[in-house]
């Protein structure tokens, strides 16, 4: 082989085996179109410009085609989101593409021609060597770009993948842009706008080619626009009065109306009122001030709304805390949040004496204590503008400490007022209150209904926890409107693909919110409830929780679920890193920007600096950045495309990877440690699993009741791992990706063997009829192989969550309810209990799943 061969060999393999793929953003309302057919668009380079583009080539001494390609570069770095990205480049006319990896590193433009034509040097140096045999000896697949950059401007058809062919013919003095491009990926704007930027990219290259390109804007003042303002939420005018105050409004109205429902226990409007008054008095008599913190340690029922109220009618601020919630957690939330002052009641105090004992500060007031006091039922009057504090929700936080949200009562207002008119809650409509106390849904499902004159059903937890339960309890309560998360939608689906006719006769409204809904639950759901409207509901508990809705009454065209528009008086952009606007259809982080945006976290000054801070585009706005990334679709519709930094959802709950490993790294033995989010099967969201290095093997449990001091249930991993060494990255950081890949190959490893290859439990597979069918639905419900599951294993330490609890009682026809699944994790004694109530219950294997199965009586 000559030297040019081997030069050019090592050349071409470096370039294919890089591969990457550099996606053009599809922006068309026909993306189905069955003609596949091709479309031009043509746009003239002025004599101006093209005059001064031939200049600067000379003063470079490069070719005009190099500025032509490097603006090219700029255009598909800005489609794609990425520096790094690939074109087809036709190096003869009428040849063959070839890949052109081009980097468009921060920098001025200069700079970027000058790279960009070492680049393409080296291409048409080795131009000729056969790199489709090369290929093929690499077992590499075909071609697969979508932009062909033509400065020959010969023409050619869109072969393979390819979707925008870009060419810059010469006639004459004068030199056009034409585009090629397939319609069922571009529209004509959509192709417009890709020829502007390309003209603009060149204009700014012309024009000051030592300016910092990543700082400019290939976009129009027209697009600009468009999303800046055209794409914000309709503008509403909000009441002047704050939540408290529509209630108390409605309690005038109509006292004797059913308010709030709870169990057996049933409250008028009237009633409710008076309740919160007392309270709301009790918490002023002990000196509450101006947006002072209660927090309220309650379980969900009737005296929690009130004392929800209570703390809105006295001018505070609430803070939700759950009683299960470890005493660390809880003392960690009262000393950041400076609260002073707790509502509690008998049998919610067993955590929280234990975390006040760490803080003798604060005084515990309990509600029937409060009410029996002897203050007034009437209204407090209490002024409350809507800048005023409204409530603050700990979240996860990256830093190993959770952080706590503030969001003011304008915000909450605009939220629970699109709630309003977007679910259509009015008059005797009911909403079912499901969600925790700490889940910032759980407020708007209180109050939206007592703010339109409805009624609130305050669904308990045992009732949430058992599928069929929950159905009968929606159904005798009338709800109108539910929310849930998309793992227990698909839990309710799966039952009521058994049970067609248990459907709630008066629902009308389903929303789901917390992670991201799947296109295939969303089918589901419309083939078992055609007549029910389903709402995918976005937003972050800093933007006072839902920005966006997408209200659906049949399953929605493209891949994805859109997020929907954003609400009334809320501006969502997608920016790149300067906060900029990107293009339409291209990925970028989503901000956030008006009424919805809140305070800041509450004494927590840096963080508050990192992710808040003044909206560029709005003068006297504030804009919140959380780390979402996204892209606008054709119609105005937001997409979700994933997180940005190291933050997951698991069931709806939002967890800091980097809160849960600190909480690794106390446990005593642990020398280092990470931890990883693996996703689950379809509707069944995902699961932590954890690594670590220790001198030796811990026992789950002890690692588990450890975590449990400090983190809630829902942020404790679902697996551990001991290994030897963390994989690292290059740069000596873990190498996170190595980590998933291998918690996703750890479930097909012997269960019996730690992930060092240690014995660690003894083997026994499943035996009996009942143990192997259960075996299989562990494997189902669990996301994990079959024939990793042993007859001694628990169903919460394999990753069983109180929601794959319910699944498997589903799955099971309720042989078994979710009390015996937490009395009996283990696959063997839940088997005998399977067997002790009746063995014809267990369906055979063939039929034993969580998916559809045939309809049955209810």
């Amino acid at each position: 082989m000559t030297t040019s061969a081997t030069a050019g060999r090592e050349f071409w393999r470096g370039v294919l085996s890089a591969g990457g793929v550099t996606t053009i953003p599809r922006w068309t309302a026909d993306p189905a179109d069955p003609a596949n057919r091709v479309a031009e668009h043509e746009a003239t380079l002025t004599g101006e410009l093209t005059a001064a583009l031939g200049r600067l080539a000379n003063e470079l001494a490069v070719p005009l085609r190099s500025l032509m390609l490097a603006a090219h570069a700029k255009v598909l770095a800005a489609l794609s989101g990425e520096n790094e990205v690939t074109t087809g480049y036709v190096a003869v006319p009428a040849g063959r593409p070839l890949p052109c990896r081009l980097t468009v590193a921060p920098g001025s433009w200069r700079t970027l021609v000058l790279h960009t034509h070492r680049a393409e040097s080296e291409l048409l140096r080795h131009k000729d060597f056969p790199v489709d045999g090369l290929r093929h000896e690499l077992g590499l697949p075909g071609p697969s770009g979508e932009a062909v950059f033509d400065p020959h401007g010969a023409g050619g058809e869109l072969a393979g993948n390819a979707v925008l062919r870009v060419a810059i013919p010469r006639g004459g003095d004068r030199r056009t842009l034409r585009l090629r491009y397939r319609t069922d990926a571009l529209d004509r704007a959509g192709a417009a706008r890709i020829a502007g930027y390309h003209l603009t990219a060149l204009t700014l290259l012309a024009a000051d080619p030592d300016a910092a390109h990543g700082r400019q804007s290939l976009l129009s003042a027209e697009e600009r626009r468009f999303q800046l303002e055209g794409l914000a939420g309709p503008r509403r005018e909000l009441p002047d009065r704050r939540v408290h105050e529509l209630f108390e409004e409605r309690v005038r109205a109509h006292p004797d109306a059913m308010a709030a429902v709870c169990g057996e226990r049933r409250w008028t409007y009237r009633e409710l009122n008076a309740r919160a008054n007392r309270l709301a008095r009790a918490l002023l008599a002990r000196g509450l001030r101006r947006e002072g913190v209660v927090a309220v340690v309650m379980e969900r029922n009737l005296d929690w709304a009130a004392a929800v109220l209570a703390v809105f009618k006295s001018g505070g601020a609430y803070l939700p805390v759950e009683p299960h919630f470890p005493a660390e957690r809880i003392t960690t939330m009262l000393a950041r949040a400076g609260c002073r002052l707790v509502l509690t009641e008998p049998g919610s105090t067993t955590t929280l004496d234990r975390a006040l004992d760490a803080l003798p500060g604060v005084r515990s007031l309990h509600v029937d204590a409060a009410c029996a006091e002897g203050h007034p039922d009437t209204d407090p009057g209490v002024g409350v503008t809507p800048d005023q504090l409204a409530y603050i929700y700990f979240t996860s936080g990256s830093t190993g400490e959770p952080k706590g949200a503030m969001c003011e009562h304008a915000g909450m207002l605009n939220h629970i007022s699109a709630k309003i008119d977007d679910l259509g809650i009015g008059e005797g409509r009911t909403v079912a209150q499901t969600a925790p106390q700490c889940f910032d849904i759980s407020l708007w499902q209180l109050v939206a209904a007592l703010l339109a004159g409805g009624r609130t059903l305050i669904v308990e937890q045992d009732a949430i926890l058992d599928v069929p339960r929950f159905v009968e309890t929606i159904t005798r309560g009338g709800a109108d409107v539910l929310q849930v998360v998309p793992s227990y939608l698909d839990a309710v689906v799966s039952y009521l693909e058994r049970r067609p006719r248990a459907l709630p006769p008066d629902l009308r409204c389903v929303s789901v919110t917390g992670e991201a809904l799947k296109k295939e639950l969303v089918q589901r759901w419309f083939a078992v409830a055609p007549g029910i409207g389903l709402v995918n509901a976005y937003g972050l508990t800093e933007t006072s929780d839902d920005t966006n809705h997408e209200v659906m009454d049949r399953v929605p065209d493209g891949e994805r679920v859109p997020l929907g528009p954003p609400i009334g008086n809320v501006h969502v952009y997608v920016v790149d890193e300067h906060l900029s606007p990107v293009p339409l259809g291209a990925p970028g982080a989503i901000v956030f920007a008006g009424v919805c945006v809140g305070r800041g976290y509450v004494n927590d000054p840096e963080r508050t600096r990192q992710s808040f801070m003044a909206d560029p585009h709005h003068a006297g706005l504030r804009l919140y950045r959380g780390g979402d990334y996204g892209r606008w679709a054709p119609g105005g519709r937001l997409e979700f495309l994933g997180r940005q930094d190291n933050q997951v959802k698991i069931r709806g709950f939002r967890i800091e990877i980097g809160e849960v490993e600190s909480a690794v790294l106390r446990v005593p033995g642990v020398r280092d440690g990470a931890v990883v989010a693996v996703d689950g099967a379809a509707g069944q969201g995902g699961r932590l699993v954890a690594f670590y290095r220790a001198e030796g093997p811990l026992e789950d449990g002890v690692v588990r009741e450890r975590l449990g001091r400090s983190l809630p249930e829902y942020m404790v991993p679902s697996e551990f791992h001991r290994q030897r060494s963390l994989p690292v990255t290059a740069n000596g950081k873990v190498d996170r990706k190595a980590l998933t890949a291998l918690a996703a190959q750890l479930g097909a490893m012997d269960p019996d063997a730690g992930s060092d290859g240690t014995a660690e439990k003894g083997s026994d597979t499943p035996r009996t009829p009942t143990e192997l069918r259960l075996a299989g639905l562990w494997a189902q419900v669990l996301d994990v192989p079959r024939d990793t599951i042993r007859r001694h294993d628990d169903f919460f330490d394999r990753g069983g969550t109180s929601l794959a609890a319910v699944r498997l009682a589903i799955a099971l026809d309720r042989a078994v309810d979710i009390k015996d699944i937490d009395r009996h994790p283990v696959l063997a004694d839940l088997a005998r209990c399977v067997d002790d109530g009746s063995r014809a219950a267990v369906p055979p294997a063939s039929a034993a799943t969580v998916g559809p199965a045939p309809p049955t009586s209810p």
